[in-house]
């Protein structure tokens, strides 16, 4: 699924220069992420960079409005990356 910025955002952009995918952008109060671009950072990192460089825990969450699979986000990372080998992490397989 894709991410939104909630509004606890202090506007520092930090996510905006780390986004890898330019998914995010400057809104009318706070920043907002075009989930048509975000990918959660599949292809790049192996965890959204936005939630990894944001100074406010709750500042960004999962967008429950945009479920999607690894294999879309993939894709999606494809088209906006023409040319380029993405970066492919393991998941981590959970304990029994």
């Amino acid at each position: 699924m894709a991410l939104r910025i909630t509004d606890d955002c202090l506007n520092c952009f930090a996510c905006i220069s780390d986004c890898p995918n330019e998914a995010i952008s400057e809104g009318d109060i706070i920043h907002v992420i075009d989930s048509t671009r975000c990918t959660e950072c599949v292809g790049s990192y192996d965890k959204p960079s936005c939630i990894e460089v944001c100074p406010v825990e709750e500042a960004i969450e999962w967008d429950p409005e945009h479920v999607e699979t690894p294999d879309t986000l993939l894709a999606r990372w494809q088209t906006l990356h023409p040319g380029e080998t993405p970066t492919l992490f393991e998941k981590e397989e959970e304990s029994a």
